[in-house]
C-alpha cells in the first residue's frame, strides 16, 4: 500500500520545527541498567547492552543498534537486547527490521515481556499485516497487563485490525495526479488550501535556510490557475513569511483572509508576532494584492497549549482548529475545536463531541465550503493503520454523523492527512512522497469518490464599485436565507480591487445585499433549489449608487402573490434593510414606486402598483419612519426597464423600487 499523506519526513521535520503535526512516538522499554538482573550470564553481552543503552540515551540510535547486535551475537536468546533492538527500529519507523526481533522475544518468553506482543501488534499493523497484528494484540490483552494506557491502546488498535480485515475487498477508485512543476519542486510541499473558484492555491514549502538550527524553514507559496494549468509558484513574501516557520494555512473562500500556524521554537516573532504558547494561530488580511502584518488571534482562541491546523468556514464566522493539551514535555490530548466570530469577538472554543474526537488524536481538520461536511485525520477511529482520513456531516438537528472512513487506497497502513476538497466537492488535494514526483513531498489531486463527496456548492463572484466613477469599493455584503431570514454569510469586498466571492450552499433561496456608507444599498436573490442552479457559478458585478437626488434602487427582494399586494414573509429581509438605510440616513426623503408589466388592464395595473407601493410605505411608517420623508406612487407599466415581449423581461418590469426625491433640512 502507498501512503497518500505527509509521511515521516513531514512528521519529523514538523516536530523539530513548527510542530504543525505530531509524529507517532514509541515509548521505549528502557530502564536504568545499574544492578539489573539480565536473562544472560555472558558478561561481554551485558557490557555491549549497557553501552547500547548509553548510546541510546545520547540519541545515537544506529550506534546503539550495532552494540545490541553485538550482544545478541554473544547470546542469541538475550531477550532484553532483542527487545530493545526491535523497539529502537520501531522508533526509527523501520517496522520491517523491528518485527523479527520482537517475534523472537515472543517465541522465547512472551509472558516475561508482554509489551513485546503489544509493540509487535503495532508494528504488524503499520505493515498492513492485519491477521498477525490481531493475534499479537489479543495475546497482549489476554495477559491482563497493569498498564491501563497500553490496554486501552491495544483495544483501539484491535478495532483497526478488525475494520481492515472486514473491508479488505472494499477498494475505492483512486488515481492521483501530480499538480506539476509549477507547484511542486525538489523541496517538500504540503498543506494546500485554495479559494472557492479554484483560482488561487496556497501551500507550505520547506526550503533550506542557513538561519535555522536544522537548516530548514517553512514558508508559504502560491500559484494561480488559468483554467488549464497552474502557474509557477511564488513565495508569498513578507509580511507573511518571516525568519520563523509558517505552516498549515487556511483561506477564506474569497482569499482575502489568511489564518495560519506560527510556532515560536526559535525565539520571539518580533513586533506583533509573539505567541501565547509554542504554537498559535495568526491572521492577515489582503487589500488588493497586499497582505497586512499578521496578528495573533489572541485568547480565547490561543492559549498556553498548542493551537494549529485551522480551517475557516465559508460563512466567515466559524473557525475549526486543532488544540493539543500540554502535559509535562508532551501533548496529552489532541482534539478538534470550534469557535464562532461575532461583533464582540471570538467565542470560547468548544471541543467537538466524542463522535468526532476519539480516544486517539485528531488532526488536519478541514470544513468544506458547504458548511456541514467535515474531513479530518484520526488514529482513534477504526481504520487501516495510523492516521486515516474520515468525513462527517452535520445532520438537520445540528449533530455530527458517525465518521466515515474514506477507504483504501486513499487510506493505508501509514499516516494520511493534509486533505483539502474543492468547493464543487469533486476533487481532493493532498501531499505525498510517492514515486514519480519532483522530489520529496509533492501536491497531488484525485477525483473524490461519489459517496465521500460533500454537498453541492457553487459560488457568487464579482466586484463592488462606484457606479459613477467605477472606483472599487470596500463594501459589506450579506447572503441571507430568504425562508428563515438567517444571515448565512457576512463579509466585505476587497478594498483594493472591490472583488468578492461567496459560496452558495444548495437547497435554499438566498437574498444578497451589498452596502456602503454614502451609497444606496443593492439587493438581488438567487435560487439553489434545483440541481442545475447548484452547478452554475454566478458572476455578478455590483455598482453602488451614491446617495443623491434622483438616485433609485430596485428592491429585488420585495415579494407579492400574483395580482395581490400583501407582502410575503420573505420581503421582511429587504424591508428591514430599507428601514435601516432610512434610520442611518435620517435626512433622506424617498418615493416608493410600484411597477407592473403590460399584461392585464391599465386601471387594474395602476391600482395594483399603487397598492404594492403603499404596502411598503405602511410598513416603514409602522417602524417609525416619518410620513414627511415618505411618499408612494403606482406607475403601472409606464416605466419598463426591460422588454415586455419575454417572460424574463416582464418579470423584471414587475418591481418595487425607491428613489431619493430630496433631503430634509
Amino acid at each position: 500500500m502507498e501512503n497518500i499523506g505527509p509521511k515521516s519526513q513531514i512528521l519529523r521535520s514538523s516536530m523539530k520545527k513548527s510542530s504543525i503535526i505530531f509524529g507517532i512516538l514509541i515509548v521505549l522499554f528502557c530502564s536504568d541498567s545499574q544492578g539489573q538482573e539480565y536473562s544472560t550470564k555472558d558478561k561481554k553481552a551485558i557490557q555491549y547492552f549497557e553501552e547500547a543503552m548509553r548510546l541510546y540515551r545520547q540519541r545515537e540510535l544506529n550506534a546503539s543498534i550495532a552494540q545490541l547486535n553485538a550482544a545478541v551475537e554473544r547470546d542469541s536468546v538475550f531477550i532484553e537486547a532483542l527487545l530493545e533492538t526491535g523497539l529502537i527500529y520501531g522508533e526509527m519507523r523501520d517496522f520491517k527490521s523491528a518485527t523479527p526481533y520482537l517475534e523472537k522475544v515472543v517465541q522465547i518468553n512472551s509472558e516475561k515481556f508482554p509489551e513485546a506482543s503489544y509493540y509487535l501488534g503495532t508494528f504488524y499493523l503499520n505493515r498492513a499485516k492485519y491477521e498477525a497484528s490481531k493475534a499479537s494484540l489479543e495475546r497482549f490483552i489476554g495477559y491482563g497487563s497493569p498498564d491501563l494506557k497500553k490496554n486501552e491502546n491495544a483495544e483501539m488498535l484491535l478495532a483497526k485490525c478488525e475494520f481492515a480485515l472486514k473491508n479488505a475487498n472494499q477498494v475505492v477508485e483512486f488515481n492521483p495526479v501530480n499538480l506539476g512543476p509549477g507547484v511542486n519542486s525538489q523541496f517538500p510541499e504540503y498543506y494546500p488550501c485554495m479559494t472557492a473558484d479554484e483560482f488561487y492555491l496556497l501551500y507550505t514549502r520547506q526550503i533550506p535556510s542557513p538561519r535555522t538550527i536544522d537548516g530548514q524553514n517553512e514558508d508559504f507559496y502560491f500559484a494561480l490557475n488559468d483554467g488549464r494549468s497552474w502557474s509557477k509558484s511564488l513565495n508569498i513574501g513578507p509580511p507573511i513569511n518571516s525568519l520563523n516557520n509558517e505552516g498549515a494555512p487556511t483561506l477564506s473562500v474569497d482569499g482575502t483572509l489568511l489564518i495560519f500556524t506560527g510556532c515560536a521554537l526559535y525565539g520571539d516573532y518580533g513586533p506583533k508576532r509573539t505567541g501565547n504558547g509554542s504554537c498559535d494561530l495568526f491572521f492577515s488580511q489582503r487589500n488588493g494584492n497586499t497582505w497586512s502584518l499578521p496578528r495573533n488571534l489572541g485568547p480565547p482562541i490561543n492559549t498556553a497549549n498548542w493551537e494549529t491546523q485551522p480551517s475557516f468556514s465559508s460563512d466567515g464566522r466559524t473557525l475549526y482548529f486543532i488544540r493539543g493539551i500540554r502535559s509535562g514535555a508532551g501533548i496529552k490530548e489532541q482534539d478538534i475545536y470550534r469557535a464562532y466570530l461575532s461583533d464582540s469577538g471570538w467565542s470560547v472554543p468548544e471541543k467537538l463531541p466524542e463522535v468526532i474526537n476519539s480516544r486517539g488524536r485528531e488532526e488536519s481538520v478541514f470544513i468544506h465550503p458547504d458548511g456541514r461536511t467535515l474531513y479530518f485525520s484520526s488514529d482513534g477511529h477504526p481504520g487501516y493503520g495510523g492516521l486515516d482520513i474520515f468525513m462527517s456531516q452535520l445532520d438537520e438537528n445540528g449533530n455530527w454523523t458517525e465518521p466515515k472512513n474514506l477507504g483504501y487506497p486513499i487510506n493505508t497502513e501509514n499516516d494520511e492527512n493534509s486533505l483539502m476538497v474543492n468547493a464543487r466537492g469533486t476533487v481532493g488535494y493532498f501531499a505525498s512522497d510517492r514515486p514519480g514526483g519532483y522530489g520529496s513531498l509533492d501536491l497531488y489531486q484525485f477525483e473524490m469518490p461519489g459517496d465521500k463527496r460533500p454537498d453541492l456548492v457553487t459560488f457568487l463572484k464579482g466586484r463592488i464599485f462606484d457606479s459613477a466613477t467605477k472606483r472599487p469599493l470596500l463594501g459589506k455584503f450579506e447572503l441571507i436565507d430568504l425562508e428563515t431570514g438567517e444571515t448565512v454569510i457576512e463579509s466585505y469586498s476587497n478594498g483594493g480591487n472591490g472583488e468578492f466571492l461567496v459560496c452558495l450552499p444548495p437547497g435554499k433561496d438566498y437574498a444578497l445585499n451589498a452596502s456602503k456608507d454614502g451609497y444606496l444599498f443593492y439587493s438581488d436573490h438567487f435560487t439553489m433549489k434545483n440541481t442545475e442552479s447548484s452547478l452554475k457559478p454566478y458572476i455578478k458585478d455590483i455598482p453602488l449608487i451614491p446617495i443623491k437626488e434622483g438616485a433609485r434602487v430596485v428592491l429585488n427582494n420585495i415579494f407579492f402573490e400574483t395580482n395581490k399586494y400583501d407582502l410575503k414573509p420573505q420581503s421582511l429581509i429587504e424591508l428591514n434593510k430599507l428601514n435601516t438605510f432610512l434610520q442611518k440616513n435620517s435626512n433622506v426623503k424617498i418615493e416608493i414606486g410600484g411597477h407592473t408589466d403590460n399584461t392585464g388592464g391599465k386601471e387594474l395595473n395602476i391600482t395594483l402598483s399603487k397598492n404594492r407601493a403603499k404596502s411598503v410605505y405602511d410598513y416603514l411608517i409602522s417602524k417609525g419612519i416619518s410620513s414627511e420623508r415618505l411618499s408612494f406612487k403606482g406607475y403601472a407599466d409606464d416605466e419598463p426597464i426591460a422588454t415586455n415581449e419575454s417572460i424574463t423581461g416582464r418579470a423584471q418590469n414587475r418591481r418595487t423600487e425607491f428613489k431619493i426625491v430630496g433631503f430634509s433640512q
